[in-house]
């Protein structure tokens, strides 16, 4: 009787122990390095997110990566150290999920943004919208693995000018931001990027037009989640955990809204 009270001690004393331990896991004060995975079009928005974040969570360095969503999926598939990323499109993220490289149940479509045309701040052109765009000499297109070149390409053809607009001088990026730069700047006479990098360079560029709204099937959604890094601290999980809750909340929502994006509507990823 005795000796089987003693195992009934030790059992429980074992389960306290363990319950303990997952308190003390899950109560890891964030801190440590942080590395973000973001789309390029982001950045001006995560860098002021960024400032607001430390306030709270002094301990937390981030390490932002931003290039293109197809890049940066490549990067993470290699190997690079990763510990959240934030998409342009579903489709990197898609990726991502299926390898076991980022934990779907923590993913969430955040934001949506726009496609639109633009030229140089007072440049002249003859083009008036994604129909005529073949009026132009040239244009700045980002890559087919870049997110906003597959969107620029889908609008194409679905309206029927893919093949017109392929015999075109193309400028083609490795990202939102170089084509943002190439028109700018002059090198060409139009380029497509979203709604929310041209808003940032208002006084460079003008908008010609912004994709009609039957020629893009797919909604331009930038999803958000946790990746797999085997080498996270229990801290710097913890400032993953922390980090991806603040970018939900409505103090994080309000700076991106003032950067152009909008917060997508439940009923819509549900729809």
């Amino acid at each position: 009787m005795k000796k089987k009270l003693a195992v009934i001690m030790l059992a429980g004393a074992m389960t306290a122990g363990l319950t303990a331990g997952s308190v003390q896991a899950s109560a890891e004060e964030p801190s440590g390095e942080l590395y973000v995975f973001i789309a390029a079009s982001l950045s001006n928005a995560m860098e002021e997110i960024q400032k607001d974040f430390n306030e709270e969570y002094p301990d937390v360095e981030i390490l932002y990566n931003a290039d293109s969503s197809g890049t940066l999926q490549t990067q993470i598939e290699e190997g690079s150290r990763c510990d959240i990323f934030f998409s342009a499109a579903d489709k990197q993220m898609d990726a991502l999920v299926d390898e076991k490289l980022a934990d779907k149940d923590s993913v969430v479509d955040l934001l949506e943004n726009k496609v639109v045309l633009i030229k140089p701040k007072g440049g002249e052109t003859k083009v008036t919208g994604f129909e005529n765009i073949t009026d132009a000499k040239n244009i700045a297109l980002a890559g087919e693995d870049v997110p906003v070149g597959q969107y620029g390409r889908e609008i194409f053809t679905n309206m029927g000018i893919m093949d017109k607009v392929n015999e075109m001088e193309i400028n083609e990026g490795k990202n939102v931001t170089e084509v943002l730069a190439a028109v700018k700047e002059g090198s060409n006479e139009v380029g497509v990027v979203y709604a929310t990098d041209a808003a940032s360079v208002a006084d460079e560029v003008d908008v010609i037009a912004e994709a009609p709204a039957d020629s893009l099937k797919t909604p331009v959604y930038y999803p958000v989640g946790l990746t797999v890094d085997a080498e996270a601290s229990d801290s710097e999980k913890a400032a993953a955990d922390a980090f991806l809750k603040y970018l939900q909340t409505d103090d994080a929502m309000e700076i991106f809204e003032e950067y152009g994006f909008a917060p997508v509507e439940e009923d819509k990823v549900n729809g």
